[in-house]
């Protein structure tokens, strides 16, 4: 088991999830970054876009479906803070489920390895099980997939 606890946190509550990302504009029409944009704080360290991590966690694979997480709809929330550690709130489709180290695994593999060393410098898995995961939480894309592979959803 991980060291992660799980939490009732929930996206209702506003609890560690993801804004939207937009940008704000000045007054001389200059666009600024906005929250989760890649930005260099004051410390010199790159923080990665909330787009960019939940993208990369399409490679991030349920082993028992074959389906990415995110499609899944398994990603609760995506948080990336000034030290570029990102803090997941996820869910799976059973408290049960004997796979939550497979998937940490995958996570940390997608996010924190590859070119100049990864998306972000580390990884945080709150596993959450407040809203349960429901089939309604598939996004089209993973429906077609379940379906390519004889799932009825």
């Amino acid at each position: 088991m991980s060291e992660n606890t799980a939490t009732a946190a929930t996206p209702e509550t506003g609890d560690a999830t993801a804004a939207p990302q937009t940008d704000a504009v000045t007054t001389d029409g200059a666009a600024t970054p906005g929250a989760g944009d890649a930005a260099t704080p004051a410390g010199g360290v790159s923080k990665a876009m909330i787009a960019d991590v939940e993208e990369a966690m399409k490679d991030v694979v349920d082993p028992e479906l074959g389906i990415n997480v995110v499609d899944l709809g398994l990603v609760y929330g995506v948080h990336v803070d000034d030290e570029n550690v990102a803090t997941l709130d996820m869910t799976l489709t059973s408290a049960a489920c004997p796979l939550t180290d497979v998937i940490e695994d995958q996570t940390r593999q997608a996010l924190t390895t590859g070119p100049g060393g990864g998306l972000v410098n580390d990884i945080r898995i709150n596993w959450v099980w407040l809203p349960p995961w429901g089939p309604d939480k598939i996004t089209d894309e993973g429906r077609d997939q379940l379906r390519s592979l004889g799932f009825n959803v």
